[in-house]
């Protein structure tokens, strides 16, 4: 099964396209989409959503994946963080895609066995997984995503197989 990640951001978004559950991971594409601080706004989240749109064209996948979002004290930046991510949540909507969130140490967790691991260790193991070098650190946190996305694939079948509560009934007495 085809998995984009996608690690949203205003200036910059990483995505990437990995195919594979498991540990058997192969990075199909990925990349970088970049905006002007220049370019107003709304045209800035109308080039996300259409480059990611296109990318989605390009390979029709069966799940995406993202990083749950945190954030503490309101600012311009986290405002433009919320915003790129809408407009690509849309993009992803458009084209029948369900997306599921990861924690930053779930998606850490999934990709090198630390969920406290730094940047430098994601990104030199996302390259030995999906056999390639992701180029930027957005593409490599994209990359990070759908590996996580695409490793918990087995896990979800087998929860979703077995019923609610893991098979049991949890409503009989």
């Amino acid at each position: 099964m085809l998995v984009v990640g996608v690690d949203p951001g205003l200036a910059s978004t990483g995505w990437a396209v990995v195919e594979g559950s498991g540990s058997r991971l192969r990075a199909v594409a990925f990349g970088t989409l970049r905006t002007s601080p220049r370019t107003p706004q709304a045209e800035r989240l109308l080039a996300l959503h259409d480059g990611l749109a296109a990318v989605l064209r390009e390979h029709p996948v069966g799940g995406a994946a993202m990083e749950a979002w945190f954030v503490h004290p309101p600012s311009k930046a986290a405002m433009g963080m919320s915003a790129a991510r809408g407009a690509l949540l849309v993009a992803l909507a458009q084209a029948g895609v369900a997306v599921q969130e990861y924690s930053p140490n779930a998606v850490k967790q999934a990709v090198t066995g630390n969920g406290r691991a730094d940047k430098d260790q994601v990104r030199a193991m996302v390259a030995r997984i999906v056999g390639a070098d992701p180029g930027t650190d957005h593409a490599a946190d994209a990359m990070a995503a759908a590996v996580c996305h695409a490793a918990a694939g087995p896990l979800r079948a087998a929860m979703a197989a077995s019923g609610p509560a893991g098979g049991r009934d949890t409503l009989r007495r």
